[in-house]
């Protein structure tokens, strides 16, 4: 007797949470189609996320590599999601720059004197374009209300990040960097 109560009262259970699931779809379905439709004027947001606060979004000039420094692996291999490991080399200006890429698997040659394997991933290869990758390190933390002032002065004079790569190729961000100013630094903990 014992037992065919606790099986209708999972039942019961189940069927509540079916019933509360399958309402709110109805509701949002309904909204959707017999409600008014407004226009509303969209503002910009500082970019926030709710854990970490203010964020800027980096892009880098070794995030799209030319096709004719990049070596592929087997072409089914060759996807979105697909290990590239790309090998920089510092310029005379003091940026590190692509020097070759490789889809798939890190080239059997060691890594030459004076340049340095950073692992990424394939995010774009369409031929003829370039090659587009991530590196995990596109977004960079700062202080609140810090994040639309930066954004903004990015866009009319250089900045620069200051990354760390290790053994394996992975980047973390050390430092945010304002011509040779160090603006932000991540700290260790």
């Amino acid at each position: 007797m014992r037992r065919y109560r606790l099986l209708f009262t999972a039942l019961v259970l189940a069927v509540l949470q079916i019933g509360f699931l399958s309402w709110i779809i109805a509701a949002r379905a309904a909204l959707l189609r017999d409600g008014r439709e407004v226009l509303l004027k969209v503002e910009p947001v500082d970019p926030r996320d709710l854990l970490r606060g203010d964020y800027v979004r980096l892009g880098y000039d070794i995030s799209t590599i030319p096709r004719d420094l990049v070596t592929f692996g087997p072409p089914i291999e060759s996807e979105r999601g697909a290990d590239v490991y790309v090998r920089l080399k510092r310029q005379p200006d003091g940026f590190w720059r692509v020097a070759s890429a490789y889809v798939d698997a890190p080239p059997a040659t060691p890594v030459p004197e004076g340049e340095i394997e950073l692992r990424g991933k394939l995010a774009y290869s369409v031929p003829p374009d370039p090659v587009r990758v991530h590196y995990g390190i596109e977004r960079f933390y700062l202080p609140e209300g810090e994040g639309k002032p930066i954004e903004r002065d990015m866009r009319v004079r250089s900045f620069g990040v200051l990354a760390a790569v290790g053994a394996d190729g992975a980047a973390r961000i050390k430092a945010l960097m304002d011509g040779d100013t160090k603006m932000f630094e991540e700290p260790l903990y």
